[in-house]
């Protein structure tokens, strides 16, 4: 594998997990438990989108074939969609959205914090804009899980079962790759098991504060950096991708 091949992989990679997880949040539009929240989650999504197409923006000029973000965002199927597993999975209750993003933004946080320091200076300028947007969704979601495991009894347990159901799809955020050791090497990416330290940190002393319990590591779900998906990423394509395969010459 060449290094631009990688990098164009690696884009995607970035691009997918924020164009999915845009996607799952913009679900909850008008459906939020408050006026407040519905609006913050909302603003999430759109910051989501925003940063998947400046990364698939990258990827399609790192690819010169001629592919624009919309043809990335509509146009591939399934297996080639390279997000976490993480991020598709269905919102559930309040909870269990606070939960998937709680584990994922303070992951992306790291992720994004170390690739401002990227030397590929484009890399470097997108994870820069980005990063303000992510310290929010981080704080956000931090702060609601305190909020919920230091609440009620109620609250406490939902938050507690969602986070033991979730666990298991957290080891992929860390699984280094082919992909991800040739940017590493190059200066360009990350190298994962360096901001596990700084995750593990935030994880522990967030459930902590929250009176969660962290569930055992044990066998973790692994294959969207790869193209295996869960059942749930089909039907987030077959709506997010309707419109433009059935009018591909619609204009706006």
């Amino acid at each position: 594998m060449t290094k631009e091949e990688a990098l164009f992989e690696y884009l995607v990679r970035i691009g997918d997990n924020s164009l999915i997880l845009g996607h799952r949040m913009s679900e909850w539009c008008g459906h939020g438990p408050i006026l407040e929240q519905d609006i913050a989650l909302i603003n999430i999504a759109l910051d989501h989108i925003g940063q998947a197409k400046n990364w698939l923006a990258l990827a399609c000029e790192v690819e010169a074939k001629g592919r624009t973000e919309d043809d990335l965002a509509y146009h591939r199927d399934g297996f080639d969609f390279r997000n976490f597993l993480l991020v598709e999975q269905p919102n559930g209750h309040w909870g269990e959205t606070l939960i998937r993003g709680f584990l994922f933004d303070t992951w992306n946080y790291y992720f994004t914090k170390t690739l401002t320091k990227s030397t590929n200076q484009q890399v470097a300028d997108i994870a820069t804009k980005s990063l303000k947007e992510i310290s929010y969704h981080k704080n956000f979601s931090c702060d609601w899980i305190v909020r919920l495991g230091d609440g009620t009894e109620e609250s406490h347990n939902k938050i507690q079962d969602a986070l033991n159901r979730m666990w298991m799809y957290s080891g992929e955020l860390f699984a280094m790759d082919e992909v991800d050791s040739i940017l590493w090497k190059e200066g360009i990416g990350v190298d994962l098991s360096e901001i596990k330290k700084e995750w593990d940190v935030t994880i522990n002393e967030t459930l902590e504060e929250a009176t969660l319990i962290r569930p055992a590591d044990g066998w973790m779900q692994k294959g969207g950096k790869t193209g295996v998906h869960t059942e749930h990423l089909g039907y987030i394509l077959a709506e997010m991708q309707f419109l433009p395969r059935a009018y591909p010459d619609a204009k706006w």
